[in-house]
């Protein structure tokens, strides 16, 4: 054997995948170097490209003539040495090695691995006869030799395994094939594995999706507590730290999927994901599917690569089943049994999947009385209302008013690119309305103000009808701390109000309150009072 590849084989013993560059007459570590570059590495005089396996390319093909001095006999010791079979066992590749007649010399663990065939039952027999044998389904090998030229084919095995082999002639000085290498990838590994991976972003595209989804702008950590709503969050503080079930009651738009957030985010699985589905807004048929996910061609409709469930993406962190008594009772059924067990199977599976999920649930209905009319079941009703918690509506949380209303004009504000803000006697009408709607409704009105009232300032005027036009109120600072100058003012205008009601002319509240008509008259210009 030359110096040169008695160098390259040291090399590349003990550097592992290192690259090589061949500079001139020397072999020098560079990073990824394999036997088969050697030749393109000494033509070329450095390495550019990276070697994608050890003798996966062609260039192995062109050893023998720059070695001038060697002959079959180095090659057969270089192929049965131990340390050629240490360097072939290391790729993930098979390798499987054939001399100039078709006859097995040598193959790899991983092309064990990937045939199920032991070396034993290959070595010395002739390819053909593997052929018939039904090991494999054609020979690239008996190809190659033929052509005299490198050929890459796909295979079947007896396995029913698809591998794709690619076959590399090694040449003696008179272009006559000495030996085959041929480099054997695994098609349907590789197929599970791009699977596996799309699978994988596929998860990780839903979960962010998730997170963009289920963020309204509600900064956590600024959640205004009141007297009326401070056990809630204290409740759910405490409950957070465990993976307890949770069942929170209250009004549609009172804010339980708020709590279920703030739950998330204060347990262990903060890092995990926040999944919200809401079990009414699906049809019967399909809330299953949306849930469990399903298998190719699992019914009609179904996407052709099938999907993950929503139970499968909120692996490690948290479900928030929203209006669960709206869940088709046939399935309440099957959702028991994943509380239970952590396990499910997909629509149109034989697989049963596990999962680690912490689960929530909301509803707005009365469960109990649906359980006594049996429309849910009771044991899954005792199951996720290990802890029930109730929302009280926004009308019996008079405090927190005027924060939301700041909190969601400051909003959208920034998210409109507008300075809006609010008169006080619109700012009266807002806190006294009962808002049957909760927060969803009064969120929904102040956005609808920020982007249609004409002024900066949002007046009485510019209110639903149904605001507008309100009952004798108890004026906010009863309720609600505010500057001196504005609750002066407030009161003002509430008295103004109240005297022109009764008194029908500016001239009589004027005389009524004790002021100049024209008082009346500039202040009811600047409160939108004319009508």
């Amino acid at each position: 054997m030359t110096d040169r590849v008695q160098q390259a084989m040291q090399l590349f013993i003990s550097s592992g995948r290192d690259f090589l560059e061949v500079v001139d007459e020397h072999v020098e570590a560079k990073g990824y170097f394999t036997i088969t570059n050697l030749h393109e590495a000494i033509e070329k005089g450095r390495i550019n490209e990276e070697i994608s396996g050890l003798m996966s390319t062609s260039t192995l093909s062109r050893v023998q003539p720059e070695l001038p001095n060697s002959s079959d006999s180095e090659y057969t010791r270089i192929i049965s040495s131990d340390a050629f079979t240490e360097i072939i066992n290391s790729s993930y590749d098979g390798i499987y090695i054939t001399d100039g007649n078709g006859i097995t010399l040598k193959v790899n663990k991983a092309y064990e691995r990937i045939t199920g065939i032991e070396q034993e039952q290959l070595v010395g027999f002739h390819m053909d006869d593997l052929v018939k044998a039904g090991y494999i389904s054609k020979s690239v090998s008996t190809q190659v030799i033929k052509e005299k030229r490198p050929i890459t084919m796909m295979q079947t095995l007896h396995n029913k395994r698809n591998v794709i082999v690619s076959g590399t002639p090694i040449y003696d000085k008179n272009k006559k094939v000495l030996y085959v290498i041929n480099n054997v990838r695994d098609i349907t590994e590789l197929i599970h594995l791009k699977h596996e991976i799309e699978d994988l972003q596929e998860i990780r595209n839903l979960q962010q999706s998730s997170r963009v989804l289920n963020s309204d702008g509600y900064d956590l950590d600024s959640i205004i507590q009141t007297d009326e709503t401070k056990k809630v969050y204290e409740l759910a503080m405490h409950v957070a730290k465990t993976d307890v079930k949770v069942l929170l009651f209250g009004e549609t738009g009172v804010g339980k999927t708020l709590i279920a957030k703030y739950i998330h985010k204060n347990s262990t699985r903060s890092t995990g994901s926040f999944i919200e589905v809401n079990c009414g807004a699906f049809p019967a048929n399909l809330i299953e599917a949306e849930l469990f996910g399903y298998e190719p061609g699992a019914f009609t409709g179904a996407s052709a690569k099938g999907k993950k469930g929503l139970l499968e993406i909120a692996d490690q962190g948290t479900l928030f089943l929203d209006e669960i008594g709206d869940l088709p009772l046939e399935l309440q059924v099957k959702l028991l049994k994943v509380i239970d067990e952590q396990k499910f199977i997909p629509v149109g599976s034989t697989k049963t999947k596990e999962v680690d999920v912490r689960f929530i649930a909301a509803t707005h209905k009365d469960l109990k009385q649906m359980v006594k009319e049996g429309t849910f079941r009771e044991d899954l009703f005792y199951r996720l209302s290990v802890v029930p918690i109730t929302i009280p509506a926004l009308r019996e949380r008079k405090k927190e008013l005027i924060p939301l209303i700041d909190h969601y004009l400051r909003l959208f504000n920034q998210k409109y690119e507008y300075e809006k803000t609010i008169s006080i006697e619109a700012l009266d009408s807002l806190v006294e309305y009962k808002w049957p709607g909760n927060i969803r409704q009064l969120m929904n009105i102040i956005e609808r103000l920020v982007v249609t009232t004409m002024p900066d300032e949002i007046g009485i005027r510019d209110l639903p009808e149904e605001l507008r036009d309100l009952p004798p109120h108890t004026p906010v600072t009863r309720t609600y701390i505010m500057p001196l100058r504005t609750a002066v003012e407030h009161l003002e205008r509430d008295l103004i109000k109240r005297a022109l009601k009764k008194y029908r002319t500016t001239r009589k509240a004027a005389d009524a309150l004790q002021v100049s008509q024209g008082t009346i008259v500039q202040k009811m210009k600047k409160w939108n009072l004319s009508d």
